[in-house]
Formats: structure tokens, sequence, C-alpha cells
């Protein structure tokens, strides 16, 4: 069977999904940092505008949207953090056909409002971002820290739904002014447009026919660079791993994303569960401590309660370990301090890949 350390020599991509609060971010950080010490150029990007990931590398300062080095580890691991709208932006120019034609969709307050705010465009863009950093030369390997499981569904979908938008009769009706040569003052009085107008309000019907005729000639280019974020997603060496804790809910959740991977024929390369109750008894024998002492007595009645937590914790596991099989399942134990630093990353490390402390 595979173990976690072939994933990764495996992957050029990693996306490491699960339900809020598992440690996500944290394992990400993790499989970055064990990454670059087998020599691997690594950069771990999270989705999460929260500060989770700078926290986990001790990155007093924060994260921007460009990738930095991390100078306390071994080997070469970079950070960032998602910046939807820069990313748009970074499209736009990519894909325009002059200046002038940035300046006009950059301008235009349909285009602002859309980059910010439309549903799916972060999903969308974390692929991009994804895509971007795996044609870069400094990186070969990309570690996605994503949104909990149903909007990492959307991450994984978002490339489709601009393409099938792209071919959508009403983007198409929204290109026609653009299309058939028709002046944009006279568009509006269409009486179609008039009524669209009716309902989202004259200016903002404006802004976005503005907005359109700014667009001509770039949908080939985003359409084709959407197909191409949608192959690397499905990759051979794209690999999903699914975080969870050891609670009902959260093993819930990941089973059904497990579930919703193999659907779409992607598949989960590795499951790491994070918390779980260390094996404190191991190879004793609990029945044999028993003794008249009072304080042995009490110590073995806690014993006793922490392996039933443990087999607790295995049982609610099965399902999600039997919905990915045969994947590799690490469980990790639950530790007695916060992550905060290169060091906390490291003890983590040391359990997830069995390194001798």
């Amino acid at each position: 069977m595979a173990s976690i350390t072939d994933v990764i020599a495996g992957s050029d991509v990693v996306v490491c999904c699960g339900s809020g609060g598992v440690g996500k971010t944290t394992t990400a950080a993790v499989l970055g940092l064990e990454a670059a010490r087998e020599g691997r150029r690594v950069v771990v990007v999270t989705i999460d505008p929260a500060r989770r990931l700078a926290d986990a590398l001790g990155l007093e300062s924060g994260l921007s949207s460009e990738p930095q080095r991390v100078e306390a580890a071994t080997g070469e691991l970079w950070a960032m953090m998602l910046d939807t709208a820069a990313t748009f932006d970074g499209l736009v120019r990519t894909h325009a056909d002059d200046a002038e034609q940035v300046e006009r969709i950059l301008a235009n307050p349909f285009y602002r409002n859309m980059a910010g705010a439309m549903s799916g465009t972060q999903e969308y863009m974390a692929a991009e971002t994804l895509h971007a950093l795996h044609n870069d030369e400094r990186f070969d390997l990309v570690i996605v820290d994503t949104p909990p499981s149903r909007n990492a569904l959307d991450f994984l979908d978002a490339p489709g739904v601009l393409s099938r938008f792209l071919d959508h009769r009403v983007f198409k009706l929204a290109m026609l002014p653009t299309r058939g040569g028709l002046k944009f003052l006279g568009v509006a009085a269409q009486p179609i447009f008039k009524a669209i107008g009716k309902v989202v309000g004259s200016d903002v019907l404006t802004d976005a026919l503005a907005f359109f005729q700014a667009f001509a000639g770039m949908e080939s280019g985003f359409r084709e660079r959407a197909d191409e974020v949608i192959e690397l997603l499905r990759a051979e060496r794209t690999s999903f791993v699914v975080v969870a804790s050891p609670r009902h809910d959260t093993i819930a959740e990941a089973t059904w994303f497990a579930d919703q991977l193999r659907r779409q024929e992607v598949g989960v390369a590795a499951v790491i569960v994070n918390r779980v109750h260390p094996d404190f008894a191991g190879d004793v024998d609990i029945d044999a401590l028993s003794t008249d002492d009072p304080v042995t007595t009490a110590l073995v009645a806690n014993l006793r309660e922490l392996d039933a937590i443990r087999e607790a914790e295995l049982a609610a596991l099965a399902p999600l370990v039997e919905a990915t099989e045969p994947s590799p399942v690490a469980l990790l134990p639950l530790l007695q301090r916060d992550i905060h630093d290169i060091a906390a990353l490291d003890d983590i490390a040391t359990h997830l890949f069995n390194r001798a402390t």
C-alpha cells in the first residue's frame, strides 16, 4: 500500500480538503515542510483569508498574494494567500488585446463588483492560481489548502462552470451588441435589454453592457485557460488528500466528500485524521493492572476511559476508511500544544512520517 510519503513524492499538486476546524491548514503546512525536506521546491497556497497558514508557519507579518519564502524551513518552502481580485485582474491582463482594453475592463463598475462578489469567483480564481503556480518554474510541488468540503467541490467545479457560462445563451445574448456591430447607446433601447434594466436597474445594465463590449474577443482565451485548469485538476499527478478529525460529523462530511470525488472520477489519494487519542495502553493488559492500591486503581480507571475513547474514535472512522480504500489512512495523535511555528509542525511531521525522535 502507498504511504503519505509516496503521495507527496508522486504528485505535482496536492489538494487538501476537509471540514472546517479539522486541522486542514496545519496539515497542508506539514506536507509542504516535509516535501521541502525531501528536496522539493514547494509552495503552499491557502484560499482561506484568515491567518491560519501564516500562524502555522510562524509568520508574524502574515501572507501576501505573492509567494514568500519561509526562511525557517529546511529546503525550499514558500507560502501565499489567494487574492481573488488581483488574480482576476491578472487574467484580464493576460487575455486582453491591448492596454486600452485592460483599462476599460478594470475601471468598469460591473467588473469590479463581479470580481469581488460573484458566486464561484473565489473558487475559480483559486483554481487559476493553482494553474499559474504549477507552471511557475520556481516550484515543482503546489499544495492547496481549500475552504471547507462543500466549497472545495466548488473549487473543483469552478473551471467547468466558467466554460459553460461562456457557452450559455445569456452570455452570447449579452455579447450580441459587440458581435453584431450594434451601437452601444442603441442597445439599451432593445426590448429585451429594457426588460432586464427594469429588474437590475438602468445603471447596472449600462455598466454590464459596457463590460461585455470591453470583454469582446477574450472569451476564447478564458475558455482555453479554464479547460487547462480542468485538465490539471484531473491529472494523474494531482492528488486529493482528505483531512478529518475523529468526530462523527466531520467523518460523515469527509466520507461524503470522498464519495463525490469518486463520482467525478478523481478519487482520494490519502486520508489524514488529526487529534486522535493516542493508544496509551499499547500492549499492556489493562486487566492485569488491577490492584487494591487506590492510586493505581484510579490510574487504571483513567486508562480504561482513554482506551474507550480511542476505540470509539476508531469505530467512527470506519466508514471513511472503507470509502477510501485502498488509499493510506494516517492517524495523528492529539497534541498538547497549538501549532504556531516550524518546531510544532515538525512534531506533527514526526508522527505523520514515522520519523525517529
